[in-house]
C-alpha cells in the first residue's frame, strides 16, 4: 500500500481527448494494431510448435502459444501423461489459426505423431527413459501409446517376475526403454523390465556381497515348479529345492507354500559367482529325529503311512520326517520272491514292529509279518510226518513242484513222488501253477525251512499188486504208445507202463512192430523199486521155437538112447579081440629084441 503513494497519473495525458474517444497518442490506430502484431509469435497453419499448459479441467487443456488467442485441446490428448500440470510445456500441431468463432484451434495428438518418429529414434539412440500409455492387450504382449505411435511391450518385458494378471497394466502410463526399431515396417518394441534389470542389478550386487552360509533372510514366494519353490530375496533370487521345504516327503510343493507368500529361509550353498543361491526352509526347524520319543525301542510296535513304494520295500512314515524301511522279506513269512507292492500300496494306514534303530544314522528298519507268529516254531505239531494237507502249487522245476501250504510253510513234491504208475517228465505234465493238490508230509527240514511232501503216497503202493500179476514170463496184451531211439513204451493193463528195446519189437515176419500196435508182449524183467517192466514181444515166437526146437533134440536124444547098448557090445568085441592080437604082436616083438 505505500507503494501506491508513489503512484502518479502522467503529466501530458489529454484527458478531454480521451473522453471524447480521440486516441491518447500521436501514434495512429494501425500503427498501434502493427505494433501489437509485432509482439505476437509468427505462427502458420500445420506447423508444430511449443506451448504453455496455462489452465486445465478435466475435458480439457489450455494452452499458450504466444499467439493473440489461446488454444484448447482435449485432455484425453495427454491421457499417456497422468503428471500434466499448469506451466508445463508441451508440442502442438496449428491446425487453424482461427475457425468461424475466432478459436486458435491446437492438436496435441498430431503434433506428437509429428515428431514422433525422431522422437522414437534418439530415444533408441540415447537410451533414454520414455513414458507410454498402455492402451490394450494383444497376442503376446500389450500395445503402448509412445509419442502418438503404437509400440509393441512383450509380456516378458513387462517385468523381472512372472505375470500372472495382464489387464491390471491396462490403462497405466509406465516408463519405457526402447530395444528395438524396424525402420522398414515402422515397427517400435519397449521394455520397462530393462529399466527395472538395471535397478536390481545394483540391489543384486548389493545383496549378494553380504551372503553368507547360514544367514536367515525374509523372501517371497515368486514361483512354484514341480522340483521347488523360487524365492525373491529382495532383489535377488533363491531355489528352495523340494527335498528341503520339508523335513517330510513333499510330492508337490504347493503342499506347503504359495505365491506372494512371505517366509523366512536359511542360505545353503551358493556357487563362486553367487549366482545360484541354494535356500532351505525345513533347516528352521529342529529335524523331526531330535525330537522322536527316545523311549521307543528295538520291538515296539508303531502305526505310520505308506509313502514310497519299491520293489524291494515300502518306506512308512511314523512321524513327519521320521521314516522307517520295510524290506519285502519282512513283510511275509513266505520266502517265495515278491514284490512289496503285493503287500501294500502309497497311503495305507499300517502297524509295524520295529526291527533295528540308529538315532545316528537316522535310520530305522520296521517288519509286518513279525505281528504273525512264525508258524516254523511249532512246525512239527501243526505239519508231523504222516500228516495229510491241501497245498496250492507254487512253481515248477526239472525235478518237482514247490506247493505252500499255508504262507511261510513251503515244500516241494519231487517228481517221483507225484505217481505210482505213470512215468512224468515233467511236472507241468501231471498238474499246473495255482492248482491246489493233496499232500502227505514225508520229511520235516527246520533248518531250512522245507518240508518234503509226497502225492502219490496218499494212495498204496499198487506196484506190490503188480508183482504178483506181471510176473517175469507172463504173457499180457499191450499197446506202443511212444516210439523212441532206444525203444517203444508199452501201456499195459492196469495203467501200468513197460519198455521194449528195438531188437524185442521184431516181429515173426521179421518187420518191425509201429506205433499204436496191439501186441502180446512177454515180462523179461520186473523191478519194483525202480517201478520198471522190461518187455519183449519177440521173445514170445523165440522162446516156441526154442521149445519146439528143445522137444526135436529131447526125442532124438531119447531115440539114441535105445541104440546106444548094441553098438556099445560090438565095440566091447572088437575090442577085446584086439587086445589078444596086440598082445601075441608085443610077444613076438619082445622076443626078437632079446636076440
Amino acid at each position: 500500500m505505500e507503494n501506491l503513494k508513489d503512484v502518479k497519473p502522467i503529466e501530458d495525458f489529454n484527458w478531454d481527448a480521451y473522453e471524447s474517444g480521440e486516441s491518447a497518442s500521436s501514434i495512429s490506430k494501425e500503427e498501434q494494431e502493427k505494433a501489437y502484431d509485432n509482439t505476437l509469435n509468427k505462427v502458420g497453419d500445420h506447423e508444430v510448435v511449443d506451448g504453455t499448459v496455462i489452465a486445465m479441467n478435466k475435458r480439457e487443456v489450455v494452452v499458450n502459444i504466444g499467439y493473440k488467442s489461446d488454444g484448447i485441446i482435449p485432455l484425453s490428448e495427454f491421457r499417456y501423461n497422468p503428471d500434466l500440470k499448469v506451466g508445463d510445456t508441451v508440442e502442438v500441431y496449428i491446425e487453424n489459426q482461427e475457425d468461424k468463432k475466432g478459436q486458435l484451434i491446437l492438436s496435441h495428438k498430431k503434433a506428437r505423431a509429428t515428431r514422433s518418429w525422431d522422437r522414437v529414434n534418439a530415444a533408441l539412440e540415447n537410451e533414454e527413459i520414455i513414458k507410454g500409455y498402455i492402451k490394450c492387450r494383444t497376442k503376446g504382449g500389450m500395445i503402448v501409446d509412445v509419442f502418438g505411435i503404437e509400440a509393441f511391450l512383450p509380456g516378458s518385458q513387462i517385468d523381472v517376475k512372472p505375470i500372472r494378471d495382464y489387464d491390471v497394466f491396462v490403462g497405466k502410463t509406465m516408463e519405457f526403454k526402447v530395444v528395438k526399431i524396424n525402420q522398414e515396417f515402422k515397427n517400435v518394441v519397449v521394455s520397462h523390465k530393462a529399466l527395472i534389470e538395471a535397478e536390481l542389478e545394483q540391489q543384486k550386487k548389493e545383496i549378494i556381497s553380504k551372503l553368507e552360509k547360514g544367514q536367515v533372510l525374509e523372501g517371497t514366494v515368486k514361483n512354484i515348479t514341480s522340483y521347488g519353490v523360487f524365492i525373491d530375496l529382495g532383489g535377488v533370487d533363491g531355489l528352495i529345492h523340494i527335498t528341503d521345504l520339508s523335513w517330510g516327503r513333499v510330492s508337490d510343493p504347493h503342499e506347503v507354500v504359495q505365491l506372494d507368500q512371505k517366509l523366512n529361509v536359511v542360505i545353503l550353498d551358493f556357487d563362486d559367482e553367487k549366482k545360484r543361491i541354494a535356500l532351505g526352509l525345513k533347516q528352521l526347524t529342529p529335524h523331526p529325529w531330535d525330537s522322536l520319543d527316545p523311549n521307543l525301542k528295538v520291538g515296539d510296535h508303531v502305526k505310520g503311512k505308506v509313502v514310497v513304494m519299491a520293489d524291494y520295500g515300502a518306506f512308512v512314515e511314523i512321524a513327519p520326517g521320521v521314516e522307517g524301511l520295510i524290506h519285502v522279506s519282512e513283510m511275509s513269512w513266505s520266502q517265495h520272491l515278491r514284490s512289496a507292492q503285493d503287500f501294500m500300496k502309497v497311503g495305507d494306514e499300517i502297524e509295524a514292529v520295529i526291527l533295528t534303530l540308529d538315532r545316528d544314522e537316522r535310520k530305522m528298519s520296521l517288519g509286518i509279518k513279525q505281528l504273525k507268529p512264525d508258524p516254523w516254531e511249532t512246525i512239527e505239531e501243526k505239519y508231523p510226518v504222516g500228516s495229510k494237507h491241501t497245498a496250492k502249487v507254487r512253481n515248477f522245476t526239472n525235478f518237482g513242484v514247490f506247493v505252500e501250504i499255508e504262507e511261510g510253510v513251503d515244500g516241494l513234491i519231487h517228481i517221483s513222488d507225484l505217481s505210482w504208475t505213470k512215468k512224468i517228465k515233467h511236472p507241468s505234465e501231471f498238474t499246473q501253477i495255482g492248482a491246489d493238490i493233496d499232500v502227505v508230509v514225508l520229511e520235516i527240514d527246520k533248518e531250512n525251512r522245507r518240508l518234503s511232501l509226497g502225492h502219490k503216497q496218499l494212495e498204496e503202493n499198487p506196484w506190490d499188486v503188480f508183482e504178483t500179476v506181471f510176473t517175469v514170463g507172463s504173457v499180457h496184451e499191450g499197446r506202443i504208445i511212444e516210439m523212441l531211439d532206444k525203444g517203444a513204451v508199452i501201456a499195459l493193463p492196469y495203467g501200468v507202463e513197460g519198455f521194449a528195446t528195438p531188437k524185442h519189437l521184431v516181429k515173426e515176419d521179421g518187420s518191425q512192430a509201429q506205433l499204436d500196435e496191439k501186441l502180446p508182449f512177454k515180462v523179461i524183467e520186473f523191478n519194483k523199486d525202480a517201478k520198471r517192466i522190461i518187455l519183449s514181444h519177440s521173445r514170445i515166437f523165440e522162446d516156441a521155437q526154442k521149445a519146439e526146437e528143445k522137444a526135436e533134440k529131447k526125442a532124438k536124444r531119447a531115440a539114441k538112447k535105445e541104440e546106444t547098448p548094441m553098438i556099445q557090445n560090438q565095440a566091447a568085441s572088437t575090442t577085446l579081440g584086439d587086445i589078444d592080437a596086440l598082445a601075441a604082436l608085443k610077444e613076438q616083438l619082445e622076443g626078437k629084441n632079446n636076440k
